[in-house]
């Protein structure tokens, strides 16, 4: 099987916005919630996944971040909300009870948003 990209927005309680691309979303999350990278995520304590996407290619996956980071806020927080309305952390228990933990990984049909 081959390796698989996200392309994932980290987002906090006002809504605040960053994209980003990585080939591991489950420890880019935790290094976004745990604050251990410095940056613009750390400094706006950006620590909710609200949105990801899974791509097999690291150049579709890094064209895509660049479209929407090119985006106006609007277009981004409605693909957000047309497929998580409620803006819930998606990766909200991946760290709290890992053996309930279904972290997205290549090949695997996932439905982001928490039932």
């Amino acid at each position: 099987m081959g390796r698989c990209y996200f392309v994932y927005f980290m987002s906090n309680e006002s809504r605040m916005l960053y994209v980003g691309v990585t080939n591991d979303l489950h420890k880019r999350v935790f290094q976004h919630k745990s604050k251990l990278i410095p940056g613009f995520t750390q400094k706006y304590n950006l620590y909710k996944l609200v949105y990801f996407e899974m791509l097999g290619d690291i150049r579709a996956a890094i064209a895509r971040e660049k479209q929407i980071k090119g985006w106006l806020r609007s277009k981004k927080v409605a693909l957000i909300i047309s497929k998580n309305p409620q803006w819930k952390d998606l990766a909200e228990i991946w760290f709290k009870n890992p053996s309930k933990t279904r972290v997205p990984s290549c090949g695997a049909v996932v439905n982001p948003v928490p039932t």
